[in-house]
């Protein structure tokens, strides 16, 4: 594909997790990743960053709502449980076994992830602020190329 179709700050062999900064399941989910990710296949990047809101203008998502989880893969996007399967099957055993549960369909699939989505701060709790990286986790996270 054109590179010219790629978000910005993203190459085409990239593979964005964008998550919600503020909410607190999120960023342990951003920890399990960095955790789990030993091949660091993965960047993170926080929507509320000025690379997360581009990313989602890019693709004409709303940059005042979020109520997913995207992975950005090149010039691909992924929302919703097929974006939990795009990391999980990427993080090896035995994490890649939940992939098994792609033969849901994808609609009953994405109800139960919103189902978590949509009540995530009810349910996990909210930051008054976005939480940055700590120096050692630093390069783990999407900046401007």
């Amino acid at each position: 594909m054109n590179s010219t179709n790629l978000p910005p700050n993203v190459g085409m062999a990239d593979k964005v997790i964008l998550f919600d900064g503020v909410c607190k399941l999120c960023n342990a989910w951003s920890s399990f990743i960095i955790q789990h990710d030993h091949k660091h296949a993965f960047k993170l990047c926080s929507v509320q960053s000025p690379e997360g809101q581009e990313i989602l203008q890019h693709f004409g998502l709303s940059t005042e709502i979020y109520d997913s989880m995207l992975v950005v893969a090149g010039d691909a996007v992924y929302q919703q449980s097929d974006a939990f399967f795009q990391v999980v099957g990427k993080l090896g055993y035995p994490w890649k076994l939940l992939c098994i549960f792609r033969i849901i369909p994808r609609s009953p699939r994405n109800w139960l992830y919103d189902r978590i989505a949509l009540n995530r701060y009810r349910l996990f709790g909210k930051y008054d602020y976005c939480s940055l990286p700590t120096p050692d986790h630093e390069a783990r996270y999407l900046s401007e190329q």
